[in-house]
């Protein structure tokens, strides 16, 4: 394994990823521009190397162009392709039998965009290395997926999000589950870093930036769906917070509305995000 990984992005296992790639949320791309040496402009392609157990992959890397007098203001369509029979693609198929069976075969049946059923989902996630060129994966299988929501069953979710935001690591943890919970906090605290990075530490409910007046990273990442219970990680079931908002929450335990974008609190107090980027 290349040491000095940067988590970027954990995407569920679909028909584009099995065939021919998959696209780079806005909310990820930051981490993108800061990392990598040489960012691409519109337009642009490159070679790029995925290394996935232990092999190693050739795609591309694509910031796709558009027209941008007719879509001002548009974020860049940054994308990983490789071709219906690149090695990649038929590795993933390979790796990932469960989610390909299905969709093949529900695909012959509709038009529509079909997703595999939440508890049988698999899952690539994408790391950074220190080379430019170079890209680290791993997978999560659903036998994986099954064997990490048992570890962390047993967890407090406001312990668990704590030891997530500030690298603490419980070691009480049985042996068979210590390898699933680090696993699970790994791929919990990236993308809470990558989130934090794109809104600058700032609260998404009061706005402020603790980091920035005592010049220290100060923002934590909140489930909106507790983690322990979900184990949903994804950027769309995170928010990020002060540490005040953060405990509140927790302590509170208000209801997040999503067609609001608001925490609505038992006494009635209704809390809208003034900064939302990504949800």
């Amino acid at each position: 394994m290349i040491a000095e990984q940067f988590y970027i992005y954990k995407k569920e296992i679909d028909w584009s990823v099995l065939q021919e790639g998959f696209s780079i949320p806005v909310s990820i791309q930051v981490v993108f521009k800061e990392r990598m040496k040489t960012y691409l402009k519109r337009g642009e392609k490159k070679d790029l190397k995925l290394i996935l157990d232990k092999h190693t992959y050739q795609v591309k890397l694509i910031n796709q162009s558009f027209d941008e007098q007719k879509y001002p203001g548009h974020a860049d369509i940054l994308q990983i392709r490789y071709s219906l029979q690149s090695p990649i693609a038929i590795r993933f198929r390979e790796l990932f039998k469960s989610s390909f069976d299905y969709l093949q075969k529900k695909r012959t049946n509709t038009k529509k965009i079909i997703q595999v059923p939440e508890d049988k989902r698999e899952y690539i996630v994408l790391y950074t290395t220190p080379l430019d060129d170079t890209f680290f994966l791993e997978h999560i299988t659903s036998s994986e997926s099954i064997k990490m929501k048992h570890a962390v069953s047993e967890i407090n979710e406001e312990d668990f999000e704590f030891q997530s935001n500030y690298k603490q690591v419980d070691d009480s943890a049985r042996i068979e589950s210590k390898k699933q919970i680090i696993k699970v906090r790994k791929l919990d605290r990236a993308i809470g870093e990558s989130l934090k990075l794109y809104y600058n530490f700032r609260c998404q409910i009061c706005g402020d930036n603790f980091s920035k007046k005592y010049n220290s990273l100060i923002a934590e990442a909140h489930h909106i769906d507790f983690f322990v219970s979900s184990l949903n990680n994804d950027a769309s079931n995170i928010t990020v917070l002060c540490p005040n908002h953060h405990r509140v929450i927790h302590k509170a335990t208000p209801i997040f509305k999503r067609e609001k974008l608001s925490f609505v609190y038992p006494n009635g107090l209704e809390e809208k995000l003034t900064l939302n980027k990504h949800l």
